[in-house]
């Protein structure tokens, strides 16, 4: 009776070192888990102070007032979606818009420098993106709440956060429509499910301009031109739209830097259908607003209506990408 007695006591024992061995390997597991995940969430940069939520705290130089005001990140990111997007679009769409202007905002604030002394960002479009505070309601209040401190990441980095008014029916590589150095893995042409309450003018629209505006502009963009007998596009990317124009048969400038020069608002997006020369005017037709990279608002807003969520719509432009909660 002793020996089974001891017998039983060392097999309850050597089942209490493996219970104890297996729970500790699952500690460590959990806790490399834990280390890899909280890794690949990029950090927020240590010059950045935040508020008793956790939220970062900017000082924003608004160009409207010529002045520095301190608010803190989320209620910066109000101001940009109703800056960037209209106030009675449809929520999920809302949403999205937030998604990118926080991670844009990240993305900056990471690894540029505000050109404003003393600011961590601008309301000046030139440098980061559009600002109406005064826009501001319930339903852009709504959209940037329920998505408080979400980013898009990709490879333990915030990505870039591109986005343009309307794709013209698919979109283009940052390459291709930016002249950026690379192609993000995280970005691929898709097509655009644009809405068609878009107006008219964003859809489709022609703009003319003199030869001589034509022929500074090129100028502008770094192609020296003494006269304009010919105009027209000469490399497309895979969406149509034209990488580069080629003047007078042979020489080439960059179709999204001469857009920038010759005035964006103008001729509204590089996806060109004609060009004509009548006299000393030059007239471009084209579709879309904006280069065309990463998400389409008005595309943003028919998947809205769809009832897509704003993580579907994010997701479909921007192929791959994490979405983390920062705080």
């Amino acid at each position: 009776m002793n020996r089974k007695r001891k017998l039983f006591r060392r097999m309850l024992a050597a089942l209490c070192c493996l219970l104890l061995l297996l729970n500790l390997s699952a500690c460590m597991g959990a806790n490399q888990e834990n280390e890899t995940a909280s890794g690949d969430v990029p950090e927020i940069p240590e010059r950045l102070s935040r508020n008793a939520d956790g939220i970062p705290l900017l000082k924003v130089y608004n160009t409207a007032t010529e002045s520095i005001e301190e608010m803190d990140l989320e209620t910066y990111i109000m101001g940009v979606v109703a800056g960037e997007m209209k106030n009675t679009w449809p929520v999920e769409a809302l949403k999205a818009q937030a998604i990118l202007a926080r991670t844009f905002t990240m993305k900056f604030l990471s690894s540029k420098t505000s050109g404003y002394e003393g600011a961590d960002i601008s309301t000046d479009v030139q440098e980061a993106q559009a600002y109406n505070a005064d826009a501001i309601n319930d339903r852009i209040r709504e959209a940037v709440n329920e998505t408080r401190g979400i980013v898009m990441t990709a490879d333990g980095d915030f990505t870039q956060a591109w986005f343009h008014a309307h794709s013209g029916g698919k979109t283009e590589l940052p390459t291709k429509a930016l002249d950026y150095s690379e192609d993000p893995a995280y970005l691929k042409i898709v097509e655009a499910p644009e809405s068609d309450q878009a107006p008219e003018e964003v859809q489709n629209w022609s703009a003319t301009f003199t030869l001589e505006q034509v022929r500074k502009a090129c100028q502008d963009a770094g192609t020296q031109v003494e006269a304009i007998e010919r105009f027209e596009v000469g490399e497309r990317g895979e969406s149509g739209r034209a990488v580069t124009f080629l003047v007078n048969e042979s020489t080439e400038v960059s179709a999204p830097t001469f857009r920038l020069q010759i005035g964006a608002s103008e001729l509204k997006s590089t996806l060109i259908h004609s060009i004509e020369i009548h006299g000393d005017e030059i007239t471009f037709t084209g579709s879309g607003f904006g280069h065309g990279v990463g998400m389409s608002q008005w595309g943003a807003r028919q998947m809205a209506d769809e009832g897509k969520t704003a993580e579907e719509i994010v997701t479909y432009y921007y192929s791959g990408i994490e979405l983390a909660e920062l705080w």
